[in-house]
């Protein structure tokens, strides 16, 4: 897909119970993107009212009010309901330069770009940036990367604060899986899931942004389901070694039981061989690209 210089970017804003930061965030948005692009916030579920002062309607800018989607679900949506053609997906606690979106939007005109991101820092520590995710053990925990070069380069996981695609690779590799719950482990499903289908991702070190990290989210959030989102990835894309290694690894986790319940309630059969019938790589391939070893 051939992009203009500065094409029309749709950013996917998922917000829950934000407070404030969602109207600082949008106004960063509004005040940084080029002309044409617009805004879609995907308020999943809020109870605090702040998302309310963009019901009237804004120029450039929709809301959706969901109750509960979940991070992939509700990214889907508003990437749905997006018309740009490129689609960024942002948390709703971000401060965004001016000129963030440019080198994100030149990377994703190589050849077979799947993905690009930002260098990411911490509000509370502005220099200390991350560039992109490993996986550096079993129990799937992404862990952040240094930066490997001046130029972009590659990373096996990318940070979904921050993350951009064309609409058409999001067309062609079905979005973000449906099948996760609520938050977690999203990032690393659809960065192994991209590599595994012959998409690069990749880490775009001149565009940074400052990202907001909370010890804890401003919503409920189940643990059996963030560990079910891990066990969700290793049994969609892991050959039979890895994915005892991963069970291995969070059988001690008090939500594990619950966890496996749930995974087997879900289409993990049906959506592996699907998945498998497509990829190009398989997941020995990747851990040996990016050299990952338990």
């Amino acid at each position: 897909m051939r992009l203009l210089h500065a094409p029309r970017i749709s950013v996917v804003v998922i917000s829950r119970n934000e407070g404030e930061w969602l109207r600082r965030t949008v106004e960063d948005l509004s005040q940084t993107l080029p002309p044409a692009s617009e805004i879609v916030v995907v308020d999943d579920g809020s109870d605090d009212g702040s998302a309310d002062f963009l019901s009237a309607g804004r120029k450039g800018m929709q809301l959706l009010r969901t109750s509960g989607l979940g991070v992939a679900r509700a990214r889907n949506l508003g990437a749905r309901k997006s018309r740009g053609e490129v689609i960024v997906f942002a948390d709703a606690h971000l401060q965004l330069p001016s000129g963030w979106w440019q080198p994100l939007v030149d990377v994703l005109r190589r050849p077979n770009a799947g993905a690009a991101a930002p260098a990411v820092a911490d509000m509370e520590n502005r220099e200390a940036f991350g560039y992109g995710f490993t996986l550096g053990a079993a129990d799937l925990v992404p862990r952040w990367l240094k930066r490997l070069e001046r130029a972009p380069f590659h990373a096996p996981i990318l940070p979904g604060c921050c993350l951009a695609m064309t609409r058409e690779v999001f067309r062609r590799t079905g979005g973000f899986d449906r099948g996760l719950r609520s938050r977690g482990g999203v990032d690393a499903e659809t960065g192994v899931r991209f590599w595994l289908q012959g998409y690069e991702n990749w880490v775009t070190p001149e565009a940074k942004v400052w990202h907001l990290f909370r010890t804890s989210a401003p919503f409920p959030v189940k643990r059996a389901e963030v560990i079910h989102n891990r066990l969700r990835l290793a049994n969609l894309h892991f050959n039979p070694q890895r994915v005892r290694e991963v069970r291995q690894a969070l059988a001690d986790d008090p939500a594990y039981e619950r966890a496996l319940q749930l995974v087997a309630k879900g289409d993990c059969a049906t959506r592996r061989k699907n998945l498998l019938a497509t990829r190009v790589h398989d997941d020995s391939w990747l851990f040996q690209k990016f050299g990952i070893s338990w």
